[in-house]
């Protein structure tokens, strides 16, 4: 069975104009979606709007590696005419598209690799002190993710560093069963479970609107 998720992830935020979203949301979904699909190692997509945070639109890119959207096949695909003058990039506000590569898990498992968009995701984009950096990213794999995988509703943990784009540089994406999970008792008391999530969590510095949480709306 072909992978659906691999080493590299594009995530293209943005808020539309009103009067725009409409046809924002035909070209996408009609268009737009299956053409990104088409690009060699573009593994898997879908499109989701904010529940919590923002921007409202984010379509995410499951690819083979970051490599994908950095070669040819992604640069210099055929646009069309409506793409001319819709997408993100034209008419998008707020619009950030960072290309990140995963840090942990450290590997693609067969699951992980034969794993559907989720249903719901909670992102987190991050900084922190570059002092600081071995020490939390240990505590962040090592602990805090993997006691929130542990949590009634959640499907699983990724985490992810920029390698083209805007600050932040770490991201984490919890994929969801609904956009509930993080609402919990069950989620909140993850949060202090462990004697070194204060200090460490102190460290952390969020990006406008993280974390957020997105509902999926559209999926080939």
């Amino acid at each position: 069975m072909p992978a659906k998720k691999g080493t590299g992830l594009l995530m293209v935020w943005c808020d539309v104009p009103s009067d725009r979203e409409d046809e924002f949301n035909r070209w996408y979904n009609e268009e737009h979606i299956a053409e990104i699909l088409a690009v060699p190692g573009v593994l898997s997509a879908a499109r989701y709007e904010a529940v919590k945070g923002g921007p409202k639109h984010l379509a995410c890119y499951e690819l083979e590696s970051p490599a994908a959207v950095l070669g040819d096949g992604f640069t210099k695909r055929t646009k069309s005419r409506w793409s001319e003058t819709m997408g993100p990039t034209i008419i998008g506000q707020n619009f950030f598209n960072p290309l990140y590569e995963m840090i942990f898990p450290d590997s693609v498992s067969s699951d992980l690799a034969g794993s559907s968009m989720a249903p719901v995701l909670q992102v987190g984009r991050m900084n922190i002190p570059v002092e600081r950096t071995d020490e939390w990213n240990q505590w962040y794999n090592s602990t805090f993710v993997p006691n929130f995988e542990k949590v009634t509703g959640v499907i699983r943990g990724r985490r992810f560093k920029t390698v083209r784009g805007e600050d932040p540089m770490y991201s984490v994406v919890y994929e969801f069963e609904n956009e509930n999970v993080s609402q919990t008792t069950e989620w909140a008391a993850q949060l202090e479970i462990d004697p070194k999530n204060a200090d460490m969590r102190a460290l952390i510095t969020h990006g406008p609107g993280s974390p957020s949480i997105f509902k999926k709306t559209f999926e080939l």
